[in-house]
């Protein structure tokens, strides 16, 4: 059984049991999260589709980690014009496992 879910602008495919990354959410490490954005749940042949969401359907997990990714390093430069400009970024993340669906 699996289910793609919406958290964060973006669209993932989980099942139980999986560890997934996705955009911050701000909650304490071990608390369970309630992710009800859900788009399709599949069991076998069974596949149910939302048109946007699935009502009553949704996303137990748990939250393992708070953390932030790896640099990632922004270069521009323009030839014969003598401008460089250097920028970075490190994207928040929260590292969640995934305990149950149900739709």
């Amino acid at each position: 059984m699996y289910a793609v879910i919406k958290t964060g602008g973006k669209q993932y495919r989980v099942e139980a049991g999986k560890k997934i990354r996705v955009e911050q959410i701000l909650a304490e490490i071990g608390s369970e999260l309630v992710i009800d954005q859900v788009l399709m749940v599949a069991d076998g042949e069974n596949i149910s589709m939302g048109s946007p969401l699935i009502e009553g359907a949704k996303v137990n997990a748990t939250v393992l980690e708070q953390g932030r990714h790896d640099k990632i390093r922004i270069f521009k430069m323009k030839r014969r014009k003598h401008y460089q400009k250097h920028q970075g970024h490190r994207q928040n993340y929260t590292e969640i496992q995934i305990t149950s669906i149900s739709a």
